[in-house]
């Protein structure tokens, strides 16, 4: 089993900043690529941004310049800095996580979800 927790969400007032964290525990032979996503009310998820193993990083336009990922490998955690937040950020942001697990005879690798934590940005 693998678990992706996610930490950080909250309230925050236009132009301020949020800090999330999303850990990875269980049954982890590596951790590949991890991203954030989120999902606004109605709307489709979308990347927010993603990193690599090795550390190359890609973002959606809409953050590009205001969000930062990173991860800590020795953690297995990966984060988002958010500055400059806007009411459009609002939406609820979940870690994604391209995990290999050893199983008897084989390894097996797999896409695996946070559950999930709001962001939301108003006066």
């Amino acid at each position: 089993q693998v678990q992706l927790v996610e930490s950080g969400g909250g309230l925050v007032q236009p132009g301020g900043s949020l800090r999330l964290s999303c850990a990875a525990s269980g049954n982890i032979f590596s951790i590949y690529a991890m991203g954030w996503y989120r999902q606004a009310s109605g709307k489709e998820r979308e990347l927010v941004a993603d990193i690599t193993s090795g550390g190359s990083t890609n973002y959606a336009d809409s953050v590009k310049g205001r969000f930062t990922i990173s991860r800590d490998n020795a953690k297995s955690t990966v984060y988002l800095q958010m500055n400059s937040l806007k009411p459009e950020d609002t939406a609820v942001y979940y870690c994604k996580g391209r995990i290999g697990r050893l199983l008897p005879g084989s390894m097996s690798t797999n896409d695996y979800w946070g559950q999930g934590t709001q962001v939301t940005v108003s006066s």
